[in-house]
Order: C-alpha cells, then sequence, then structure tokens
C-alpha cells in the first residue's frame, strides 16, 4: 500500500505558515542542487513552477509534481484533497505564461491551460495516478473537480 501524504492545513492557520515555510524551502534546495534533492516526492518527479500572486504580484515558486506528454508537461491540482484550490494555480489562470525549473537544472517557458473533461483529460489523469496514486486519496478527499493542467512550451 502506498504511503499516503496528508492534505495540507486551511490556509489562515498556523500549520499552514509552517507548511509555506517547509515549501519555500524544499524549492530552495531542489535550486541549489538542481533538483538532486527535492526532484522527487514518494517517487514521483518534482519541479519547480513559478506564478505571480494575481493579487499580490509577488513572484513566488512551487514545487509541484509532474508528468510529461510528449513536449507538453502535465500538473495537477489536488492540493493534498483540500477543498481549497492550489493558489498556484489560480495565480496561473490569471497570468498563464511562466518558466518551470526541472530536476537537472533545465528551465522552461512554459502557458498553463486547464484540459477540459474528456478521453484526454480520462488519459492523463489514469497516468498521473500510476505515477503518484496519492492522486486517488486525494479525489477522495474533496468534493472539488481536481484540475488536470498542461504545460505548453513556448518558442
Amino acid at each position: 500500500m502506498p504511503i499516503t501524504a496528508p492534505p495540507p492545513p486551511p490556509p489562515g492557520t498556523i500549520r499552514f505558515r509552517v507548511f509555506s515555510i517547509f515549501t519555500r524551502l524544499t524549492a530552495a534546495v531542489f535550486r541549489v542542487t538542481k533538483g538532486r534533492i527535492g526532484g522527487t516526492f514518494l517517487g514521483a518527479s518534482v519541479l519547480i513552477l513559478h506564478h505571480i500572486g494575481r493579487k499580490t504580484g509577488t513572484a513566488r515558486a512551487t514545487p509541484v509534481i509532474y508528468g510529461e506528454d510528449g513536449r507538453d508537461l502535465i500538473v495537477i491540482a489536488s492540493r493534498g484533497g483540500s477543498d481549497f484550490t492550489p493558489a498556484w494555480w489560480v495565480n496561473l489562470k490569471a497570468n498563464p505564461e511562466t518558466t518551470v525549473e526541472l530536476p537537472g537544472g533545465e528551465t522552461r517557458r512554459v502557458r498553463a491551460e486547464e484540459v477540459p473533461d474528456g478521453p484526454d483529460r480520462d488519459r492523463l489523469w489514469a497516468r498521473a495516478v500510476e505515477r503518484f496514486p496519492d492522486y486517488e486519496v486525494a479525489r477522495s478527499r474533496t468534493e472539488r473537480r481536481i484540475p488536470v493542467i498542461r504545460l505548453r512550451p513556448i518558442a
């Protein structure tokens, strides 16, 4: 049976602040080591997703599990099954062009778009669950529809 990560704490709590500090530290260590440390989580590959706060304009960097679909990168906005949409996805909907850092030191410019319901989304969700079974656990924790996000390279 896979190890199941607990959902992140609700925004505005002390536990959420600690979680946010841990996330920033993880991103910093990933950058310094080019993903040698922090480049995986429970066996799944991790990238650093840059985004701009839609209200604050603050630059942010968030570690996110990803998969590949041809040249595109696929991320899941699960937030561990929380009823709250991840801030990074809300921010990317406002500013979809961004940068990601991949293990090994590669940086890519990408444009984020939600994959609509249908066979493509179903296929990508199934592949994401193969990589990281906790996505099914996350889906069972919330009534919220968990978005599947495609990060397309920008030439």
